[in-house]
């Protein structure tokens, strides 16, 4: 059974309950069985003993019908001397007589009343027999773990007159109940393991089965999520209500879930549109506001008479076509970010590319390393050549102003990976900053629009790859592209 029993899990409760409701079933019953053989035992010993003293007495009073003698207490015992031993051997129960008083006057065992059997009647028993309903007293005790009913009742003449006290001992034998008893719980004792057995299979399975499109529906829950597209759950759940309402609440959620995910995505395109847009418009409005300037300044201190016009022409268009550039190169950062190439899934020898995207680095202090000249992934080359070219533009320009720069760029692999890094010792990534580092528009350099490092982040994802930062500030800090590795 795979079941982990130490899971609090309503699997395991319903399997422990139906359990635990045959061995509380089990035990009620066989203890009911018990019960009822105990009183059944009382019930034929205190018939028992009612009728041997109803047919004793019967004899007793055919013999005071039979005598010649008075029907007298005095007489008693010559009427009952001949006959007392052979009612008690027929009966098989010893008789005793007292008289009104209680004084022993007869008895059907000599040995009996020298042994154990007092010789007069006590007062509370006496008191009890007189005080009794029926004209019937009866008294149990136990001795030598023995049990033992005595049974005290009256003679009566032919006038109805008590004339005696006909005492009855009665020895409660229980060999055959508690033989019956015992061979009642054995064979119940095999019914109650099988039926155990059995209830633990059924347990088993009812518990799997109730379970079953639960834990499906838990199994559903754990993978929700808003980012992607939810699957619904089709479980066979006929007859159980309470199931289909489950799993139709479920379906619901998913459906809910998915019209919000599209409704959040469209609104933070939107959002993210209209930011763009404004950091768009904040950064053309820079440049637009000295070259209003130039421009104005230009109208009303030109004058074509002047001997250097030439050279102030040269210098005022220098100026509007610097700040051009910067307006051309904003607006070309924007559309890069915002329109990414189709990217091309084709097979790239990522140290040979990354080495040709330094090229154009002749001039700076840049140290390459690789572990293999042949690691390839399924990327754009164009747009890993893009990937290198900024992440070692933005190591150049994290420099620190009191020492060199110097940038370490690494290619190495493991058995499914390939990692890229940039390492620089400039000044890298203040504390607060590391959270904001890939997000787009954000800079901490004066010029630029802070979408790079974004740009680089959205590229490697595209290819289902990774970039990490790790910095430590005023020291530096190096850039990881890890790669899926083809073979």
């Amino acid at each position: 059974m795979a079941m982990k029993l130490y899971r609090n899990s309503l699997r395991n409760r319903i399997f422990f309950s139906m359990i635990l409701l045959t061995l509380i079933s089990s035990v009620l019953i066989a203890g009911m069985s018990i019960y009822q053989y105990t009183e059944q035992g009382k019930d034929y010993h205190n018939k028992r003993l009612q009728r041997k003293e109803e047919a004793i007495l019967e004899s007793l009073r055919y013999t005071l019908e039979k005598t010649d003698w008075s029907n007298t207490t005095d007489n008693l015992p010559f009427i009952f001397d001949p006959v007392i031993s052979e009612i008690s051997d027929v009966h098989k129960m010893p008789v005793i007589i007292y008289d009104l008083r209680g004084h022993l006057i007869k008895t059907s065992d000599r040995n009996f009343v020298s042994g154990d059997m007092k010789m007069q009647l006590d007062s509370l028993t006496l008191y009890n027999l007189r005080n009794a309903d029926e004209g019937r007293y009866v008294y149990q005790f136990s001795e030598e773990g023995l049990t033992f009913r005595s049974s005290y009742t009256y003679l009566k003449d032919d006038r109805f007159k008590n004339i005696a006290i006909i005492h009855l001992p009665y020895l409660e034998n229980d060999d055959f109940i508690d033989y019956e008893l015992t061979e009642f719980l054995y064979r119940i004792g095999i019914v109650y393991i099988l039926m155990f057995m059995f209830s633990i299979l059924i347990a088993y399975l009812l518990s799997r089965y109730i379970t079953k499109s639960i834990r499906e529906i838990s199994d559903k829950i754990k993978k929700l999520s808003i980012s992607k597209r939810n699957q619904k759950i089709h479980v066979d759940v006929t007859g159980s209500e309470e199931i289909n309402t489950l799993v139709e609440s479920y379906n619901d959620m998913v459906d809910e879930l998915e019209e919000s995910a599209v409704k959040l995505a469209t609104s933070e395109r939107e959002q993210a549109w209209r930011e763009m847009a404004k950091q768009v418009a904040h950064e053309i409005k820079n440049p637009l506001t000295p070259m209003r300037l130039t421009v104005q300044s230009f109208q009303r201190r030109f004058d074509p008479e002047d001997p250097e016009a030439t050279a102030k022409l040269a210098e005022y268009s220098n100026s509007l076509i610097e700040q051009i550039d910067v307006m051309s190169n904003i607006a070309g950062a924007f559309s890069t970010y915002a329109t990414m190439p189709a990217q091309k899934t084709e097979q790239t020898n990522v140290p040979k590319i990354t080495q040709l995207a330094l090229d154009i680095f002749i001039d700076s202090d840049i140290h390459y390393s690789e572990d293999s000249t042949d690691l390839c992934a399924i990327f754009d080359r164009t747009q890993l050549i893009r990937v290198v070219t900024n992440l070692v533009k933005n190591a150049m320009q994290a420099g620190h102003p009191d020492r060199e720069s110097i940038i370490h760029v690494c290619v190495t692999h493991n058995e499914n990976q390939i990692f890229l890094s940039v390492e620089d010792n400039g000044m890298g990534v203040h504390p607060d900053n590391e959270y904001k580092i890939f997000e787009p528009k954000f800079t901490t350099k004066n010029s630029g629009m802070g979408l790079g490092l974004a740009m680089v982040k959205q590229i490697v994802e595209n290819f289902n790859g990774t970039i990490s930062m790790k910095t430590v500030y005023g020291e530096g800090a190096t850039f990881t592209v890890s790669l899926p590795r083809s073979k």
